[in-house]
């Protein structure tokens, strides 16, 4: 194949996209006529009602299972992943209380003194 024949098969081809895309634009663009006393007939009212309901349903329905499943997938991975690595995490618990020993020492301290100030006040407080 030479490069005119080429050439001129890349612009038929892009000759039916074009086409193919105006079609398409053209064929969204259109909008559907809508016949509101029809639609909103009792009979069909309802009927179309019930339906978009049901349609609702049967997709709520099959996104549950697939959420589903995929929050046990998650937790069988979390869990394998814990199983994996528990002596690791064991020693970084180790090593951050070990680190952190003096300032959680003094967080509890201040945090029990909360505590037992609350009560002492409700206790005022009840008495009184």
């Amino acid at each position: 194949m030479n490069f005119d024949e080429l050439r001129k098969k890349r612009e038929s081809n892009f000759a039916k996209h074009k086409q193919k895309k105006k079609a398409y634009y053209l064929k969204s663009k259109l909008k559907k006529e809508i016949d509101y006393e029809d639609e909103l007939k009792e009979e069909n009212f309802f009927a179309k009602i019930k339906e978009i309901a049901k349609n609702q349903k049967i997709y709520m329905d099959s996104r549950q299972e697939s959420i589903k499943s995929k929050i046990n997938a998650y937790k069988e991975l979390k869990k394998e992943y814990y199983e994996q690595n528990r002596e690791k995490r064991l020693e970084y618990d180790r090593e951050y209380r070990e680190k952190k020993k003096e300032e959680l020492r003094e967080y509890r301290q201040k945090y029990y003194e909360k505590i037992k100030e609350k009560r002492l006040k409700e206790q005022q407080d009840g008495n009184n």
